[in-house]
């Protein structure tokens, strides 16, 4: 299968070259486009430049920060249009591992339509973590579970493979929310649409170069929305669209080879 690992960035220049040259490594036949929202750090130019030497890496560079969920939205647009099978997820500051791509590749060819790293099954890790970060983000995941009926464990992690035919199955101009929310939002229109999920474990290690982009606001938005989501959908039964049933499309015709690539 044909994969395109999309990588957001901004200000991200001391983390962005090592997470380059790692992911080569770990998934050689792999592409990766990079979305940079006009980082004043010089963060574009320095993919550009180790593109140029390492091949099959683009860079889109947009006007100006415009958020997490947005960039996801506008990767993923860019490489169903080039007719990838695997779409990927990850962060840009070595918080994940690229040595733990290979299983999720392996996850969607197996048949997942999303195959979520997670920390929160047997053998996932988050060391040096303090304890009111993990209360935190354990009580956050919990919480979307029971409200939205999930049955991930860990659906605010950013470590991800999705089927492309599972993302044409969702109305990407219709995900609205950013950081948190969007990976929840995401894996909870797969569960919704009959979507397979498998999680696998990692090892999430925060940045040790760089600032986190994570806010306050951004803990809030995710908390109101699945709040929202579970009053439409499963209080009031106010589901805007009947969800697109992935099972119909499992197995889609081949898109033709792409030869075309930009380095």
């Amino acid at each position: 299968m044909r994969a395109l690992v999309v990588l957001p960035t901004y200000q991200e220049a001391e983390n962005i070259a090592e997470v380059l040259r790692r992911l080569r490594a770990a998934a050689p036949t792999a592409d990766v486009l990079v979305v940079d929202d006009s980082s004043p750090d010089g963060t574009a130019a320095m993919a550009k430049a180790v593109g140029a030497e390492l091949g099959h890496i683009d860079v889109l560079v947009r006007p100006g920060k415009s958020g997490l969920g947005s960039a996801y939205r506008a990767g993923f647009t860019e490489g169903m249009a080039r007719g990838y099978d695997v779409l990927v997820e990850m962060d840009s500051d070595l918080s994940h591992d690229p040595a733990r791509l290979p299983a999720l590749l392996r996850a969607v060819g197996a048949g997942a339509d999303l195959a979520v790293g997670s920390r929160y099954v047997p053998g996932g890790l988050i060391p040096n973590w303090p304890v009111h970060r993990r209360f935190l983000s354990r009580a956050g995941n919990r919480y979307a579970a029971f409200v939205l009926g999930l049955t991930v464990r860990d659906a605010t992690s950013g470590f991800r493979a999705y089927r492309a035919e599972a993302l044409r199955g969702i109305d990407l101009t219709s995900v609205r929310a950013d950081g948190y929310g969007f990976q929840i939002e995401m894996a909870y229109r797969v569960a919704s649409a009959g979507g397979e999920i498998v999680e696998l474990p990692i090892e999430f290690v925060d940045r040790e170069r760089g600032t986190s982009k994570m806010s306050f606001r951004i803990i809030v938005e995710a908390l109101l929305l699945v709040t929202w989501w579970g009053l439409r959908d499963r209080v009031l039964r106010r589901r805007p669209h009947r969800p697109f049933q992935l099972h119909m499309a499992r197995h889609p015709e081949p898109a033709p080879h792409d030869s075309s690539r930009v380095a």
